[in-house]
């Protein structure tokens, strides 16, 4: 896994919806919400037409793709997981900040729009239709809106946008379902995880973002799914996706599951990787949990992992744990990296503890780290340890 310094990691490492916003005239915008008919989001350049789900989803989406040799768009919305994020087009936020528009066909028209400080699509004022983006939440809890391109004759991408996106559809047909249920929704996406996990291309494009849908459903399907997909029977790099999500979204429940994986799965790479979803959570007992890694995995690349991550927490509890990993853990690769983790603290709080080790560790490796970083850090302090030291 690709080790990180910033501590704002979380939308480094996502890739999720492609998306952008191509300007084009609006042809039919669809009312924002029917107490009759149910809730729908603004559709701009778009035919919309509203259908009812009396079947089964699965059943639906079949009938819809076979009739699909044009492009089409199909949506629906489900409850989403609690907690501030923002999902618009390809760009995932753990904060509150609203959408704007969400252009669907950005892959095959170009885009066009501006980017927020935090990596989303900044809100405007259309200037064809003079509709305000930066629509208003409706109450009764945040949606989320799960989103297929049909073409061909079958399914070519899933996107997700948050319930205060516009959705402009670029021209196309759009079939917005109302009262798909979250069961069927999530049952639905997992087949195409389950498909793309075992296949490449688009499929696995597909099973991707199927998977991110999963994780941002609310209820105990979706977390019952999301455990699924990190049995020891599933390919790894599935385990570490689903990994992640049920650190980033799925609260107590998600870090019981990561403890659960941390104790059981077989894959150092993937343990490595439970490190950074645990680090990501903000339940107490994640950090717990990842110093337990550190003291106890058998291998040296999750420990050093998880003291890594737990740099990333500071706080006593984690730098108690790192200082430990110096003094006792048997594997010097471990110590070092420890070391390093000192330097990912704050000065204040790193500098003088990585003088400490350079003056009196008896690893000479480590003590060479050690040094190392404190040259990196350009603190006066360790300006004068090192005159101290060359003037012995």
């Amino acid at each position: 896994m690709t080790r990180l310094r910033n501590s704002s990691l979380t939308t480094l490492l996502i890739l999720l919806l492609g998306s952008g916003g191509a300007s084009l005239a609006k042809q039919n915008e669809a009312p924002r919400a029917d107490t009759d008919r149910g809730y729908l989001p603004r559709i701009e350049n778009a035919k919309v037409e509203r259908r009812n789900v009396t079947g089964t989803l699965p059943d639906i989406m079949a009938d819809l793709e076979k009739n699909a040799t044009s492009p089409v768009w199909v949506g629906y919305t489900v409850a989403a997981v609690a907690g501030e994020r923002t999902i618009c087009c390809e760009n995932y936020s753990d904060s509150s900040a609203q959408c704007g528009r969400c252009s669907l066909e950005a892959d095959h028209e170009g885009w066009s729009g501006t980017k927020s400080h935090n990596g989303g699509i900044a809100g405007h004022k259309d200037s064809d239709s003079g509709t305000n983006q930066n629509s208003v939440k409706l109450e009764g809890g945040q949606r989320l809106a799960v989103l297929f391109r049909l073409q061909d004759k079958h399914v070519t991408r899933v996107k997700l946008a948050s319930e205060d996106c516009v959705l402009d559809a670029g021209g196309l047909p759009f079939i917005w379902l109302s009262g798909v249920k979250t069961p069927e929704s999530v049952a639905f996406l997992s087949a195409y995880v389950r498909e793309g996990s075992a296949d490449g291309g688009e499929k696995h494009s597909i099973g991707h973002e199927a998977l991110t849908g999963i994780a941002l459903h609310n209820g105990q399907e979706a977390e019952a799914a999301l455990e699924s997909f990190t049995v020891s029977a599933q390919p790894e790099d599935l385990r570490k996706q689903a990994s992640f999500w049920l650190g980033a979204t799925r609260g107590k429940e998600g870090v019981a599951a990561l403890q659960r994986m941390a104790k059981k799965d077989p894959s150092t790479e993937v343990r490595a990787q439970v490190t950074f979803a645990l680090s990501i959570s903000k339940e107490p007992a994640a950090l717990e949990e990842m110093i337990r890694m550190a003291h106890e995995d058998e291998s040296g690349h999750v420990r050093g992992q998880a003291i890594f991550w737990l740099a990333q927490k500071a706080g006593k509890h984690a730098v108690s744990a790192i200082d430990n990993a110096i003094a006792n853990d048997p594997d010097t690769d471990v110590k070092k990296q420890a070391v390093f983790a000192l330097s990912q603290l704050p000065k204040a709080e790193g500098v003088p503890k990585l003088i400490q080790v350079a003056e009196n560790n008896r690893n000479p490796e480590v003590r060479k780290q050690a040094m190392f970083w404190l040259g990196q850090s350009q603190d006066p302090r360790a300006l004068g340890f090192f005159e101290k030291v060359l003037t012995k």
